[in-house]
């Protein structure tokens, strides 16, 4: 009984390594063997998207207003406020039919479902998610007026 425990533990072994010198390990690979759950991207490395909340102008505007996304592909976007005020990246309906890993915020790193981030002047947050919708999400700040001045864009997330 022990030599075929022993068996059948080495052979199990075997089939583990096998499977994982066969999982891919890049996003091209990982998109290409994808079936629409983010569990192969999510060992990748993050695609990293710039977007500025307000600039030193204090324009009322997103750098850039559209943004391009893939469904099931992992992303950073690296959120920054240059300006003297605060703004929100708020957009609820993306937020929602996305999978959130984590914001990085400072020396805080938050964990769960997100809604809405807010950036005080002069700082930086990094959103690492997996969009699991497509769709067109409208993205705006909501601090009165800042909507109405143009503070708005949106978020494309293709099949």
């Amino acid at each position: 009984m022990r030599f075929l425990l022993d068996h059948f533990k080495f052979w199990c072994c075997c089939l583990m390594m096998i499977i994982g010198l066969c999982i891919p390990t890049s996003s091209v690979l990982a998109d290409r063997f994808s079936t629409g759950a983010a569990a192969l991207t999510i060992v990748t490395a993050p695609t990293e998207i710039k977007i500025s909340l307000g600039n030193t102008a204090n324009e009322l505007k997103f750098f850039p207003n559209r943004v391009q996304l893939v469904t099931g592909k992992k992303y950073k976007l690296l959120l920054s406020n240059s300006s003297s005020q605060k703004h929100y990246f708020t957009a609820m309906e993306f937020a929602s039919s996305s999978w959130s890993q984590k914001v990085d915020a400072g020396n805080v790193e938050i964990k769960g479902a997100i809604q809405e981030l807010e950036l005080r002047p002069s700082t930086n947050a990094a959103w690492v998610l997996v969009p699991m919708k497509p769709g067109n999400y409208k993205l705006r700040c909501t601090i009165p007026g800042h909507t109405e001045a143009g503070m708005t864009g949106t978020i494309a997330v293709a099949p």
